[in-house]
C-alpha cells in the first residue's frame, strides 16, 4: 500500500518483527474477520491525534490501551531494528484496522500516524466523514484490486478546504508501475494520491487532474506535528511535541495524573534527580532517606505495589549490626549489587496489592515492597533503611551533605532503598511492562574529542563500562581485582511464569501478572539471555546487542 512515508529515505531497514496478539496465544485467533470486530471510530485532529492515538504519547501507553480492546484491535505487529532497537524508529502496525504508528527510538514517543486503508475504520473531521458512506473505488496501480479512499474533490472542496500546492514524489527507481505520489499537505495532516509519472508535469493543473473522474482516490493519510509535510519530515523524530495534558479531548473528564518523569540523573551515593518533562522543579530521591509519603506526593500513588513472602527480600534488609551505619566498603559492593536473583532457590507465593492482605503481617512484617510506577518507567524498593553506595571518587571532594532532617526513629521507618529504571527495549523479555525511562550518569565525563557527549540510556554498554571502569578503578588494589569485581553474570530469560523466572532486579512483579508472551515463532526472536554487570551503586542488565535493558540504582 503506497504512502508518503514509503517514498521517503528512512535511513534504516527495519529487520525484525513479531506479533503482539491482543486476543490469544493461539495463532488461529489472530486472523479475526473484520466483520466480527468492532470498527475503530475516531475524530481526526490535525497535528495532534487520531482519536486516542495522540502524538507524543508513549509506546507503552499506546500498546497498553490497544491491547485492552482486543475486539477492536485483534492484531498488533511491532517492527524494529534488532541491532539498534532504541536508536532507530519503532513501527506499530494495526493490520486489521489499516493503521500504522511510528515512534522515535530513544524516547519512544508517537511521531507519525498513518491511515493506509480507509475502509477498515470510520474517521471523521469536524463531524464530516473522511470516507463518505459507499466510498470511492478505482483500480489500483497494479491492476490487481481496488483502492477505496476519499477523493481529492471531497477533501479539497468539502472536508478541509483549499491549501497551498503540494509536491510530487517521483516513483522509485525500478518501479515498473510508474506511479508516483502527489502529497496534498495541510497543517498537521496530509493525503497522498497516486499519479502516473506520464500524467505529471511541473506546470500541470493538479486540481483539475485530481478532480477528474479518472483520478484515483487518496491512498493514505498522515497526521504529524508541523505546518506542512515537507517542513515536518526532516525533524519528524526529534522535534519537541506539546504536552499531552494540553490536548483537551484526552484529559476531559479524567483525574489529573502526575507529570511524567522525562529524565533521571544519577549522581552516585544514592542520589537521583528526577526531571519532569515540562516542569522546572525536579524531585530528588535520596536512597536510605526518601519516604513513601514523599514518593506519593511527588510521583503520585504507584500503579501497583508488589510484595514478596519469601526470603528473596532478605537481600534488601540491613546487614549485621556491625555493618549498619557505615558506607559499604568497596569489597562489599560487588556481592550486594550482583546478588539480585535468588529466585531459583525459592518457590514461595507472590503477593500483590489486589490480593487479600491477611497474610501480609505474618509473611512481610516489615512492609517491604516495590512501588511499581509503570507510567514513569521505574520501580522503587521501599524497605528499612540501608546505607547507600559510596560516592564516586571524582566527586568525594566536592560533595556537599544535604540538609534533610533525619528523624530519631529512622531505623524503624520505611524508606526508598533501591530504584530500578526500565529501558522498555523492543525484543527484550520485560518489553512493555513499563514506559521507557531515560537516564544519565552525571558523574561521568567522557574524554575530550569523544563522540559521546553524555553517558546515558542510549549509550552502548561497552562505552558505559569503559567510563565506569576509569571512574572506579582507584578503589581497587589492582586492575585484576577491578576486572574480577566487574565481570558479567548471565541471567537466564525465558517466557515462563515459574517463580524461578523472577528477578529482584526487575522488582519481581512480572510473576504476579501471570501474563505470557505469544510463544509463536515470531516471538522467539525476542528470546535470549541477558548479562548483569555491577559497579558501585549500579547494576546494568545488558542485551546481547550491547543495549542496556535496565539499571538498578542502590
Amino acid at each position: 500500500m503506497p504512502s508518503l512515508w514509503n517514498r521517503l529515505p528512512p535511513n534504516l531497514q527495519l529487520l525484525d518483527q513479531y506479533s503482539l496478539s491482543s486476543t490469544s496465544t493461539d495463532d488461529t485467533n489472530t486472523n479475526t474477520n473484520v466483520a466480527d470486530m468492532s470498527l475503530f471510530s475516531a475524530q481526526v485532529h490535525p497535528g495532534r491525534a487520531l482519536g486516542f492515538l495522540v502524538l507524543g504519547a508513549s509506546l507503552h501507553d499506546i500498546i497498553t490501551r490497544i491491547k485492552a480492546e482486543p475486539q477492536r484491535f485483534p492484531k498488533l505487529d511491532l517492527t524494529f531494528e534488532p541491532s539498534a532497537p532504541i536508536d532507530e524508529p519503532v513501527i506499530l502496525s494495526l493490520p486489521s484496522n489499516g493503521i500504522r504508528l511510528r515512534f522515535d527510538g530513544p524516547q519512544q514517543r508517537l511521531r507519525l500516524i498513518e491511515v493506509l486503508e480507509f475502509t477498515k475504520n470510520k474517521l471523521t473531521y469536524n463531524d464530516r466523514e473522511v470516507l463518505r458512506s459507499g466510498g470511492t473505488a478505482s483500480p489500483n496501480s497494479a491492476g490487481t484490486g481496488y483502492l477505496t479512499g476519499p477523493t481529492f474533490r471531497h477533501i479539497y472542496k468539502s472536508l478541509i478546504g483549499p491549501t497551498f500546492p503540494g509536491e510530487y514524489i517521483k516513483p522509485e527507481v525500478g518501479d515498473e508501475t510508474g506511479m508516483g505520489l502527489y502529497v496534498l499537505s495541510y497543517p498537521g495532516v496530509a493525503f497522498s494520491f497516486p499519479i502516473h509519472k506520464s500524467s505529471w508535469s511541473p506546470g500541470k493543473d493538479v486540481v483539475s487532474l485530481l478532480s477528474s473522474s479518472a483520478s484515483q482516490p487518496a491512498s493514505s493519510m498522515a497526521i504529524f506535528s508541523g505546518e506542512s509535510w515537507p517542513e515536518a519530515r526532516d525533524n519528524l523524530f526529534t522535534q519537541t511535541l506539546e504536552p499531552l495534558k494540553t490536548f483537551p479531548p484526552l484529559t476531559k473528564g479524567r483525574e489529573p495524573v502526575a507529570e511524567e518523569i522525562g529524565l533521571v540523573r544519577l549522581y552516585g551515593g544514592g542520589r537521583l534527580e528526577l526531571v519532569r518533562r515540562f516542569h522546572n522543579t525536579p524531585f530528588w530521591i535520596f536512597l536510605g532517606e526518601t519516604t513513601p509519603q514523599e514518593l506519593v506526593a511527588e510521583l503520585g500513588p504507584p500503579d501497583a505495589i508488589y510484595r514478596k513472602n519469601d526470603q528473596k527480600m532478605s537481600i534488601h534488609k540491613p546487614r549485621t549490626a556491625s555493618n549498619t551505619g557505615r558506607r559499604p566498603a568497596s569489597t562489599d559492593l560487588r556481592d550486594d549489587s550482583t546478588d539480585t536473583d535468588q529466585s531459583s532457590a525459592h518457590t514461595a507465593t507472590d503477593d500483590s496489592d489486589d490480593e487479600s492482605g491477611e497474610g501480609e503481617a505474618a509473611g512481610n512484617v516489615t512492609g517491604e515492597c516495590f512501588y511499581n510506577y509503570f507510567y514513569h518507567g521505574f520501580d522503587v524498593l521501599v524497605s528499612t533503611p540501608t546505607s547507600p553506595s559510596q560516592l564516586p571518587p571524582s566527586k568525594v571532594s566536592s560533595h556537599k551533605e544535604n540538609n534533610r532532617v533525619i528523624p530519631a526513629d529512622a531505623t524503624a521507618r520505611l524508606v526508598a532503598t533501591k530504584v530500578i529504571l526500565h529501558g522498555n527495549v523492543p525484543g527484550s523479555y520485560p518489553f512493555n511492562r513499563h514506559r521507557r525511562c531515560r537516564w544519565e550518569i552525571e558523574y561521568l565525563s567522557p574524554k575530550p574529542k569523544s563522540e559521546v557527549t553524555k553517558i546515558n540510556s542510549e549509550t552502548p554498554f561497552p562505552i558505559i563500562e569503559n567510563n565506569l571502569y576509569n571512574e572506579w578503578k582507584s578503589i581497587y588494589d589492582n586492575a585484576e581485582e577491578a576486572k574480577q569485581r566487574q565481570r558479567g553474570m548471565v541471567l537466564n530469560r525465558d517466557w515462563g511464569d515459574s517463580p524461578g523466572s523472577s528477578c529482584e532486579l526487575l522488582g519481581g512483579w512480572e510473576d504476579s501478572l501471570g501474563e505470557k508472551r505469544n510463544a509463536g515463532k515470531e516471538d522467539e526472536k525476542g528470546l535470549g539471555n541477558t548479562t548483569l554487570f555491577g559497579f558501585p551503586g549500579l547494576v546494568f542488565e545488558v542485551l546481547n546487542n550491547g543495549t542496556v535493558s535496565g539499571v538498578t540504582v542502590f
